[in-house]
């Protein structure tokens, strides 16, 4: 008989908030399938309706795993935005200021067409069903939950506008970006959520050829503060 002594001590468990089976589902490109079905889910079912554990099931992953990369369903929901909209952060192809091969660094932007280039560039981010679907969820998820309307109204104003305003040689940049931003949201909630007619169905190039001019006097035109 045994007296017990030797016997060896059951496993310990893991720390709260370690993700089970790592090896075996933080494989190569983990993060990304997770934010891929955080995005699928929140198109699906909106943001109130998400929840981690549902993001884990469509993923194929733990819940512990979702929690281990983004934390919380807000940053979940904010990493989904910021991928959403990462086509909408090539600001220098839009501004002109991405140096030619060979040339200088730092090249001041071109705000000449700016307006015209912001249009056909913002719409045809939307035109694509490929980007359109998940930006579509978010945005509708920002207009009926106030936390997810948070993260997006950080991103837009800190990771987008304020990028913009950055780039405008001219007095009161930062209002000047959030005209023009709003221009663009307008025509983003008649045509692609409200779809209210005929802006729905009105061809993206006579919806370019008509906001480009707006677009253009917010970003260079006179003072929007009346200075």
């Amino acid at each position: 008989m045994t007296d017990g002594t030797n016997t060896p001590e059951a496993p310990s468990r893991r720390g709260r908030g370690r993700p089970a089976r790592t090896e075996a589902a933080a494989g190569p490109g983990a993060r990304e399938r997770i934010l891929h079905a955080a995005r699928e889910q929140f198109a699906e079912r909106g943001y109130d309706k998400t929840t981690m554990r549902g993001i884990a099931r469509a993923a194929g992953v733990d819940a512990a795993l979702v929690h281990h990369y983004f934390g919380t369903k807000d940053e979940v929901f904010a990493a989904a935005v910021e991928v959403s909209f990462e086509p909408a952060l090539a600001l220098a192809a839009i501004f002109g200021d991405t140096p030619p091969p060979g040339g200088p660094a730092g090249a001041p932007p071109d705000l000449e067409g700016v307006g015209e280039r912001l249009a056909r560039f913002y719409l045809g981010v939307w035109e694509n069903p490929a980007s359109r679907a998940p930006l579509l969820a978010i945005v509708r998820s920002a207009l009926t939950n106030e936390a997810a309307a948070a993260v997006f109204r950080d991103f837009v104003l800190n990771s987008l506008l304020a990028r913009v305003a950055e780039r405008l040689a001219v007095p009161d940049p930062r209002l000047r970006a959030e005209l023009a931003a709003a221009q663009m949201i307008g025509v983003t909630i008649l045509r692609y959520v409200i779809r209210a007619e005929p802006l729905a169905s009105a061809d993206p190039e006579e919806v370019v050829r008509l906001v480009a001019p707006a677009l253009q006097h917010h970003l260079t035109g006179e003072n929007p503060a009346g200075g």
